[in-house]
């Protein structure tokens, strides 16, 4: 049910965000800013059956595009595209299948190319001062690598991994699916200076697809991305149609 409704949600906004470029209900713009940005991931796999997991802690940095089309009374509508760097994964708690924790040590890092595009709505100072902002859209993923890091002690019964429910084939499995896609949303605050435009948020991506086969037959029938992003970004603006706030 969740999926479906965050999959209805994509849907409104794949809709919807072309609107922002064509709107004329409002005062139209058509300014363009461009830039970069960087931050932190703090990533998780939702698995099922379920890992026993703490977040993996890792960068994310890109470039950004956007094109603000319309003033709707207070409200700013902008589209914003980016292209990011972006590494994800997992990182175990492990114990064995008595629930007690072992020294056992184990992550997967998957380094993914990203494209959010998002649509963007503001209120605040146009051009000097603050703002807010919520931020929404779909977003596509594309693996071009991934790695484990274990420990070199590692708790075996009878060669095989200790662990409860027997859950060890994700260890040395390497990825079905390269290809990702989701939502992300998010809250943030820019300062529009003279000099340009500076921003930090917070976000949440949800992944709509899963890493592993999902089959029947497969080991998981879930294994997607959830991910908390703290993020900065730098604009400046390429054309600016200056207008009173």
């Amino acid at each position: 049910m969740m999926i479906r409704f965050f999959r209805n949600i994509l849907l409104l906004i794949l809709l919807w965000s072309p609107q922002l470029l064509n709107a004329q209900v409002g005062e139209p713009r058509s300014n363009i800013a461009i830039g970069v940005n960087g931050g932190v991931n703090f990533n998780r796999l939702t698995f099922n059956p379920i890992i026993n997991q703490s977040w993996l802690i890792a960068p994310t940095y890109g470039i950004t595009a956007r094109i603000t089309s319309e003033k709707y009374f207070n409200l700013l509508c902008a589209l914003q595209v980016e292209f990011n760097y972006s590494r994800l994964g997992w990182k175990e708690n492990i114990i064995n299948q008595y629930s007690q924790p072992l020294p056992d040590k184990y992550q997967r890092q998957m380094d993914y190319l990203q494209m959010p595009f998002l649509a963007r709505l503001a209120w605040g100072k146009e051009h000097r001062g603050p703002m807010i902002y919520f931020l929404a859209g779909p977003q596509l993923g594309y693996c071009i690598g991934e790695r484990e890091k274990r420990s070199e002690e590692w708790t075996e019964i009878n060669g095989v991994p200790d662990r409860p429910n027997a859950m060890y084939e994700q260890y040395g499995k390497l990825m079905d699916r390269k290809f990702d896609y989701g939502i992300t949303a998010g809250l943030g605050v820019e300062l529009n200076t003279k000099v340009g435009h500076f921003m930090i948020d917070g976000r949440y991506y949800f992944g709509l697809s899963d890493v592993f086969n999902n089959g029947k037959k497969d080991l998981f029938a879930r294994s997607a991305h959830g991910t908390i992003i703290a993020k900065v970004t730098y604009l400046f603006d390429v054309n600016n149609r200056k207008s009173k706030d």
